[in-house]
Formats: C-alpha cells, structure tokens, sequence
C-alpha cells in the first residue's frame, strides 16, 4: 500500500483514524457506506493509497476497483435493500463534481420513484456535425499517442 494523505479524509478511513461502515476490504481496496447516502446501501470503494484522480491511479488498480464496485453492486441486489437498477458513478476532478481529492466509486441503488434525478446541460441530446467530432476524435488520438 502505498502512501496515505494526511489531509484526505479517505485516507484517514483508511488507517482507521476515522470511522466507517466497511462493507469490504482487501490488501489494496476498501468499499464502505457513504454518510451521506443518495438512497440507501450507497457505497464507495476506494484505493487504500492516495490517488487524487483517474488519471493518477495505476491502471490494474483501477481495473479492480470497478471489479469490486461490480461485487457490491451484486451484493445490494441480494442485500435485501430496495435496490431495482444500480449507478455506478465517478467524479473526477471538480467540475465533475468531485467533492474529495481521492478517486472513489460511488456504487447507488436505485428504485422507480427514488425522485433522484441526473441532468444533463445544454449540449445534451444535440448531435454535432461530423467535422466538429471528427475534430475532437483526432484531439483525444493525439493526446492518446502522447501518453
């Protein structure tokens, strides 16, 4: 395991300074119930060493952090809580509404009528013409060839 922050609230979590309703741990990861819950039995699961944001979390962790998120997601649905479809969400940076500089996976049940609702802004449902996705194709491949 890898270095903790000693500012970042999920890396007090992980060293047991803080509390948490853990709902897994291995050697690597640890999912626990979030405070401040959207519905429920929703759950985060986080690397145990410090990584702020995707972009700085090794690639086979990150791998496995979704493996994990897929194994609590399994669990809600058996758990017995009111659980019909489940979100699997990451905020990346605070534009993307991440609240806490430590990468995480928000793993949320949902149910019809749960009244939560994900809006999209203004460019949404709009199709650019081929030119402009053309262009931004052949940004994200330059960069993809840079890394």
């Amino acid at each position: 395991m890898s270095k903790q922050s000693h500012d970042c609230v999920f890396c007090n979590i992980v060293t047991k300074k803080f509390p948490a309703h853990v709902v897994f741990e291995n050697h690597e990861i640890i999912a626990f119930l979030d405070i401040r819950p959207i519905n429920p039995g929703h759950t985060l699961v986080i690397p145990k060493s410090h990584a702020a944001n995707l972009e700085a979390l090794d690639p086979q962790l990150a791998g496995r952090l979704f493996q994990v998120a897929g194994q609590i997601a399994a669990a809600l649905r058996k758990s017995g809580i009111r659980c019909e479809g489940i979100n699997v969400w990451l905020a990346d940076g605070k534009a993307a509404f991440q609240e806490i500089p430590h990468i995480h996976i928000h793993v949320i049940p949902r149910f019809s009528g749960d009244g939560i609702r994900i809006e999209a802004g203004p460019y949404y449902g709009q199709t650019p013409p081929n030119k402009e996705l053309e262009k931004q194709a052949k940004k994200i491949r330059d960069a993809l060839k840079k890394a």
